[in-house]
């Protein structure tokens, strides 16, 4: 579970601090979800919000188990998405099944 915490908080943290995207990467989200989707068969993986509570932008994570491809898109309030990330060979680790403590 801390791994797992440990993950998902380093992602989303290097996504808070990193620089932002050139304009060339960004389009409406509809557009760049249209693409992920037909070109890639990309699906929505995980996602969440970040930043605070006057400015948030939406994290998302599509990926293909089929192509192995996955993207990092952020997505303002304005619904303008920008990919901050792109990869192969994307995995999916199942949580592990904890059972109930053991009496002692």
């Amino acid at each position: 579970m801390f791994k797992r915490l440990m993950t998902a908080g380093l992602l989303f943290g290097m996504l808070a601090a990193a620089p932002p995207a050139h304009a060339a990467n960004c389009a409406l989200r509809a557009d760049v979800v249209e693409r992920l989707e037909s070109k890639y068969s990309e699906a929505l993986t995980a996602g969440g919000l970040q930043g605070n509570k006057n400015i948030q932008t939406m994290v998302e994570v599509w990926a293909s188990e089929k192509t192995g491809t996955f993207t990092v898109i952020l997505t303002n309030a304005q619904g303008v998405s920008c990919i901050v990330a792109t990869g192969t060979d994307f995995f999916k680790r199942e949580a592990p099944i904890v059972p109930d403590g053991v009496k002692s």
